[in-house]
C-alpha cells in the first residue's frame, strides 16, 4: 500500500513538473534535428553552387549582354554609342529574309517529327528484338552520330557534289533522270540538308526509344500473348501507349535541335543558294560575324531564344507535364 502511494506521489509530482519534463526527450532530440537540416543545406549549396555559378555566368549574363548589345547600332569595334532602341527588333520581325529562315526551321522540325520520328521508332522496335548481330546493328546506326557535324557536313558536301559519288551510283543503277544539283538547286537543297540531318541524329533518337523500350517489362508482352494478341497488337496496345513519355521528349529534342540548326547549313551551303537553305541561326551568323553588325545578330538571337523558351514553356504546359507530375508523385510516393 506505502508503494502505491509512492508511485501515485511520483507521478503527481510529473504531472505538476509536466511541461519541463516531458519536453525533455523533445528537446534533446531537436539539435539533431538541426544538425540534420543544416547538413541538407550545406550539401545542398555545394552541390548546387558550381552550377549556378556556371549557369549565371555562361547562360544568364551572355543574355544581358545580348539584349543591351541589341538596342544599339554596334559593328563589334569601339564602345556602344548608337543607341537605336527597337530597331533592330523591327527590322528582323519585319525582314522577309527572316520570315523564310524561320519557315526553313519550321519546316524542318516539321519533317523531323513526321518523318524522323516513325523511322526512329520502327528501328527501335526492331533492334529490340534478339537477333543476330543486333549489337554490330546498334553500333552501325549510332555511328554517325559520334560524328562532328562538321565532319559529316563536308563528307556529304563531297558525296553530294554534281558528278560525284552519288550520282555516280544513280548512273551505275541506271537512275540517271533522278540526278539533279542537290546543293544548287533552290528547290531540293533544303530537303537535302534535311537527309543529311536525319543521317547524322536519327541514331540518337533510336538510342533514346531503346532505352524506353527496354525500361518496359517484359511481362507485360508475355502476359498479353498468352491472352492471344498479336505482335501488332502487344505494338499497338502495351508498347507505344508505355513509350508514350520518351516519344515525347525526343519530339521536344528534335523541334529544339530543328531551330538551332547552324553547322550542316552553313558548311554546306552558306544558306544559299537564293537564301533557299537560310535558317535563323545561318542568318545570324551572316549579318553579326559576316557583315560585322553585332547590334543586329545580337536581336536576331534575342528572338531566336524568345521563340525557343516560349515553346519549350508551351510543350512543357500541355504535352510534358503529365510525364512530369507522373515522375514527381512516384518519387514521393
Amino acid at each position: 500500500m506505502a508503494r502505491a502511494e509512492s508511485t501515485q506521489d511520483r507521478g503527481a509530482v510529473r504531472l505538476a513538473a509536466g511541461p519541463e519534463i516531458i519536453s525533455g526527450p523533445a528537446a534533446a532530440g531537436a539539435p539533431p534535428k538541426q544538425r540534420s537540416a543544416r547538413r541538407k543545406r550545406i550539401e545542398l549549396t555545394i552541390l548546387l553552387g558550381p552550377p549556378l555559378i556556371l549557369f549565371i555566368g555562361f547562360v544568364f549574363v551572355p543574355m544581358i549582354f545580348a539584349i543591351w548589345y541589341s538596342l544599339y547600332n554596334w559593328n563589334g569595334y569601339g564602345p556602344l554609342s548608337d543607341f537605336i532602341g527597337l530597331q533592330n527588333y523591327q527590322g528582323v520581325v519585319t525582314g522577309s529574309v527572316f520570315h523564310q529562315a524561320l519557315l526553313h526551321n519550321i519546316i524542318i522540325a516539321v519533317l523531323s517529327v513526321v518523318i524522323q520520328l516513325p523511322i526512329s521508332i520502327g528501328l527501335a522496335l526492331l533492334l529490340n528484338r534478339r537477333m543476330r548481330g543486333q549489337a554490330a546493328m546498334r553500333l552501325a546506326v549510332f555511328t554517325p552520330y559520334v560524328l562532328s557535324q562538321a565532319t559529316s557536313a563536308v563528307m556529304w558536301s563531297m558525296l553530294l557534289s554534281h558528278g560525284g559519288p552519288v550520282d555516280s551510283l544513280l548512273k551505275s543503277a541506271g537512275l540517271a533522270a533522278l540526278i539533279h544539283f542537290w546543293l544548287a538547286s533552290t528547290s531540293l537543297v533544303l530537303y537535302t540538308l534535311f537527309f543529311v540531318v536525319t543521317w547524322q541524329f536519327i541514331g540518337f533518337g533510336i538510342v533514346l526509344l531503346l532505352a524506353g523500350l527496354q525500361g518496359i517489362p517484359p511481362e507485360l508482352r508475355e502476359a498479353a500473348a498468352i491472352d492471344g494478341a498479336s505482335s501488332w497488337q502487344i505494338t499497338r496496345r502495351i508498347m507505344l501507349p508505355l513509350l508514350g513519355p520518351t516519344i515525347r521528349i525526343w519530339i521536344f529534342l528534335a523541334v529544339i535541335g530543328s531551330l538551332q540548326l547552324f553547322d550542316i547549313v552553313w558548311i554546306m551551303t552558306l544558306g544559299g543558294p537564293a537564301n533557299a537553305s537560310q535558317t535563323m541561326l545561318t542568318y545570324l551568323y551572316f549579318n553579326g560575324a559576316e557583315r560585322t553588325q553585332f547590334g543586329y545578330g545580337a536581336t536576331v538571337s534575342v528572338v531566336l531564344f524568345i521563340i525557343s523558351f516560349v515553346f519549350a514553356l508551351a510543350y512543357q504546359r500541355y504535352a510534358l507535364r503529365r510525364d512530369t507530375a507522373g515522375a514527381v508523385t512516384r518519387a514521393v510516393g
